[in-house]
């Protein structure tokens, strides 16, 4: 996984000759055994839902010996499965606002309001933010030179959203 902690879940094919000889399961920690494997090379595939497959090539098994893969491999989050929401912000003149602090907080049912992240628009005015994948209402807020603009956006799967903050007293 990206921050270093092991898959839990997981599922671990030995393959070798492009055929899958063996598959288990990774426990809570992401440790795993592939028991009675003969001796020679395989590839190691990990899938899990949500996260990118990876792939250990060239894994040596001999004499049943047992192996600490180590740390090797990284499993990056599957963006197929997030909302990612993608906006600009930009001056009442068209151009882009680099450096706008954006804040983005979760609207809740009853019109409560929890602040989720903030970070600051790129140079040419750009900014990500990433969530589990759910329905959900959100409000993007920019600020820069005194100025703010607001929009909320409702969200119902993993997808890709993008919104446009115009701040109208930046000239």
């Amino acid at each position: 996984m990206t921050n270093g902690e092991g898959i839990a879940a997981a599922t671990v094919t030995a393959r070798q000759q492009g055929e899958d000889v063996k598959s288990t399961i990774s426990d809570v920690k992401g440790n795993f055994v592939l028991e009675n494997l003969k001796n020679g090379t395989y590839n190691l595939v990990f899938t899990k839902n949500g996260y990118s497959s990876g792939t250990m090539y060239n894994v040596e098994i001999k004499n049943k010996k047992i192996s600490n893969l180590g740390e090797r491999l990284i499993l990056t989050i599957d963006q197929g499965t997030q909302v990612i929401i993608k906006g600009s912000v930009f001056a009442a003149d068209g151009r882009s606002v680099g450096g706008a602090e954006i804040k983005i907080e979760r609207v809740a049912s009853d019109g409560s309001v929890k602040k989720l992240d903030s970070s600051r628009s790129s140079y040419s005015g750009e900014f990500t933010f990433k969530f589990s994948e759910g329905a959900a209402k959100y409000r993007v807020t920019a600020s820069a030179k005194g100025a703010s603009a607001s929009k909320e956006i409702e969200v119902d799967s993993a997808a890709i959203y993008r919104l446009a903050l115009t701040l109208d007293s930046i000239k």
